[in-house]
């Protein structure tokens, strides 16, 4: 069998700039699987800016959890589980928030360090975009 490198370069391609984790194609008998893995990386420092008439240094600074990738968020890990976080919970780094799947994978977004939930942004079963806002952290 002799491999089309240019469609295979393409294929390369089409996995990174979408964001993909995994990609199949079959044509003519034949299967290509290609999969990556990427860390995903999680968090940004936001502040979040309070009514005009908040006291003089009363803002308060959330840490913001962003998705690394495009999917559908769930906050559980399976329809009969309690959610992994709810508002007011303390959380360690490390620890799992939600799902997001992708390609009918399953990725396990963690927090990148210990805070308290303050919001949680998505409702569970909805679309999420590469980056957009979930979860709002602020220390303890």
């Amino acid at each position: 069998m002799e491999v089309d490198l240019e469609l295979l370069r393409k294929l390369c391609a089409l996995l990174k700039e979408e964001g993909l984790s995994e990609l199949t194609l079959e044509e003519g008998g034949w299967r290509i699987t290609l999969k990556r893995e990427f860390p995903i990386v999680v968090g940004q420092r936001e502040a979040i800016p309070q009514p005009e008439s908040a006291p003089e240094g009363a803002e308060e600074e959330f840490h913001v959890i962003r998705s690394p990738l495009v999917g559908t968020f769930w906050r559980r890990p399976n329809p009969d589980s309690p959610p992994f976080v709810e508002v007011g919970d303390r959380v360690e780094e490390g620890q799992p928030l939600c799902i997001i799947e992708s390609m009918k994978v399953m990725n396990e977004i963690r927090a990148d360090r210990a805070g308290v939930i303050r919001e949680i942004l998505v409702e569970d079963g909805s679309p999420v975009e590469y980056g957009e806002p979930l979860f709002k952290l602020s220390p303890e």
